[in-house]
């Protein structure tokens, strides 16, 4: 599959060359690095070496997503991720929405994953089914900005291909389905008002993993994509502390 449209100013991948210590940062569905933005120059500025990756028939246009496929997003990480091993030792991973399932993903299939921090992981959507089987629908309304604090826009899609959501569901029961082979330790953040994905999403999660050293953080004031909204240093601060007591 060829993209069809130029990468959107804001959405370019990040590639950042630091320390051995490595870290690959996701952003979510019908959304773009703009939303990881914050995250991926922290960790940069602290010295770790970051690859945030644009994953497949996102950042252009969402008839680019209509074409993709699960393991199309799947194989964006794992680029991402060997770009990584080629420069560190040690690397964490961590995503937001499906973002935060493509972590999870890649801890399943990479025990070596020092450690990960999925933010708002998709795992199980509102009323899935539903979603699912619809008939003669092509596109739904946009998912992006769900955002508390006022003033914030997500760069991300204005319609969801409802072929490309299907596909997105089929990623999350992949995953869900393989959670008890994640090991790794595990930082986890939950918007408790989430309304992209339920904050039971990652209750699952944290549930459902098999690691020995795993915590759930709440994020009080902050919506879905809460990378860019009120608790967005939480995070980083969060993530900074996890990485360096594990690195």
């Amino acid at each position: 599959m060829t993209e069809q449209y130029p990468v959107l100013e804001g959405a370019e991948p990040f590639y950042h060359e630091g320390g051995r210590t490595g870290i690959l940062v996701s952003h979510g569905f019908t959304g773009t690095t703009q939303s990881m933005r914050p995250l991926f120059e922290a960790y940069a500025a602290a010295g770790y070496t970051v690859c945030a990756p644009r994953l497949k028939g996102h950042g252009t246009h969402y008839l680019d997503l209509e074409q993709c496929t699960y393991p199309d997003w799947i194989a964006s990480v794992e680029e991402a991720y060997e770009w990584l091993k080629l420069r560190c030792d040690t690397i964490f991973v961590t995503g937001l929405s499906m973002g935060g399932t493509l972590t999870l993903y890649m801890a399943e299939h990479h025990p070596e994953i020092r450690g990960i921090i999925p933010i708002n992981p998709g795992i199980r959507s509102p009323e899935p089914e539903e979603a699912y089987h619809l008939e003669g629908v092509r596109f739904l309304p946009a998912i992006g900005s769900d955002i508390k604090k006022p003033g914030v826009v997500e760069l991300a899609y204005e319609q969801v291909p409802h072929k490309a959501l299907r596909e997105a569901l089929d990623l999350m029961g992949v995953v869900r389905d393989q959670l008890a082979k994640v090991k790794c330790p595990t930082l986890l953040f939950v918007s408790p008002e989430d309304h992209v994905i339920p904050a039971y999403s990652s209750q699952i999660v944290y549930d459902s993993i098999s690691s020995e050293i795993k915590e759930i953080r709440e994020l009080p004031n902050s919506y879905h994509v809460a990378t860019l909204d009120n608790d967005q240093q939480a995070i980083i601060d969060g993530t900074l502390e996890f990485m360096k007591k594990l690195a």
